[in-house]
């Protein structure tokens, strides 16, 4: 008897706590960064045809600065805001798939390592290191400037 009674207590103090959903407003929360989700030609032949330039970030697994960039920086909305309206955005891993290349290519020698390049592939300015998301939306608007 006292197994059922701590079970109807244990469920009334579920219900009593449990927060009610929030309704839906019908637009879709920021999610930072939206990165490109085909490959390095592709990427390069939609800023050609939207007339943005390429933010390439090149990164490792077990990159501590990596991490961070993508826990605190590339997730903010304001950072997403700038970079999904200004760039075309790949994220690659300078050791694994296309990334493996694309590093080679550009002569990377620390992660991350992050490019802004034209449409046609050509660099722009690099920079490497975690970066803020104020830092990193100052560094994406002096690449604009250059254009």
């Amino acid at each position: 008897m006292k197994t059922i009674l701590s079970f109807i207590a244990v469920c009334i103090m579920i219900t009593a706590t449990a927060k009610e959903p929030v309704p839906f407003s019908g637009k879709a929360a920021s999610s930072g960064i939206e990165f490109h989700q085909g490959s390095w030609e592709q990427a390069l032949k939609l800023a050609e045809e939207t007339g943005k330039h390429v933010f390439l970030d090149i990164s490792a697994s077990w990159c501590g600065p990596c991490k961070a960039l993508k826990k605190n920086t590339f997730p903010n909305d304001e950072v997403g805001a700038f970079y999904n309206e200004n760039f075309i955005n790949v994220l690659v891993d300078g050791e694994k798939g296309e990334g493996i290349e694309l590093a080679k290519t550009f002569r990377i020698s620390a992660y991350p390592s992050m490019l802004f390049l034209n449409s046609s592939g050509e660099l722009i300015a690099r920079t490497s290191g975690y970066r803020d998301p104020e830092d990193f939306i100052a560094l994406g608007q002096q690449v604009l400037e250059q254009k």
